[in-house]
């Protein structure tokens, strides 16, 4: 793969470059976050995936982050984030963050984030969809277990898993979930969303969709 790393930690950067060479990728590094807003603006800079820690000088990760995503960047973002700090895990992924990684953190954990990242998203490019293991076609309409198990989903089913895996690590809220699968709104509504939230944990197993009470749903890559 070819990555950008962006880390102001010398030690920190220079260990990761230096694994990453040795596990056969190419990645360009740079330490400050204004200069990372500026690099990507470049239409010829491209980049596989980008490791983006949240402590930056003069722009902070986050809002590198968000000037990406305001500028049509769409490539994958794994933010580096303080080890026991959700907050900043929350704020990331809100922002347009695709997974995370708390330091300190392995580095074989970092490349299988990275190839994961990767893999989803050549699968998203053939119209296929891959959150934990579970792979939803939308060209064909069916979903495969890790099991290989293809169980059988209602056309709103398949809507719901649709909108939750193209948010992976993200809250989908009740709200947009509705929004999604129906054309109409009632008291029954909050329930009904919960009736097909079960349906689907009974399908694809109960630990599939985690709930966030008051937020929302989401799935997650172990």
């Amino acid at each position: 793969m070819n990555l950008l790393l962006v880390e102001d930690d010398p030690h920190l950067s220079r260990d990761i470059l230096t694994f990453l060479s040795a596990t056969g990728h190419q990645c360009e590094h740079l330490d400050r976050g204004d200069w990372a807003c500026d690099y990507l603006t470049n239409p010829s800079v491209e980049f596989d995936a980008a490791i983006l820690d949240i402590g930056l000088p003069e722009r902070s990760g986050i809002e590198v982050l968000q000037y990406w995503r305001s500028a049509g960047i769409t490539m994958p973002v794994l933010i580096l984030t303080a080890r026991n700090s959700w907050q900043e895990r929350v704020e990331g992924l809100n922002a347009g963050a695709d997974d995370y990684l708390g330091k300190p953190f392995q580095r074989e954990e970092l490349i299988a984030r990275l190839e994961a990242l990767h893999r989803r998203v050549t699968r998203q490019g053939r119209n296929v969809l891959e959150v934990g293991g579970i792979t939803l076609d939308l060209e064909a309409k069916c979903v495969e277990l890790p099991s290989g198990e293809r169980p059988s989903l209602t056309e709103t089913e398949f809507a719901i898993l649709q909108l939750l895996m193209q948010n992976s690590a993200r809250i989908v809220s009740k709200q947009k979930l509705l929004e999604a699968t129906c054309d109409w709104q009632d008291e029954k509504s909050d329930n009904l969303i919960e009736v097909y939230i079960r349906r689907l944990r009974q399908k694809l197993g109960k630990n599939a969709i985690t709930t966030y009470r008051g937020q929302g749903y989401r799935m997650d890559n172990p």
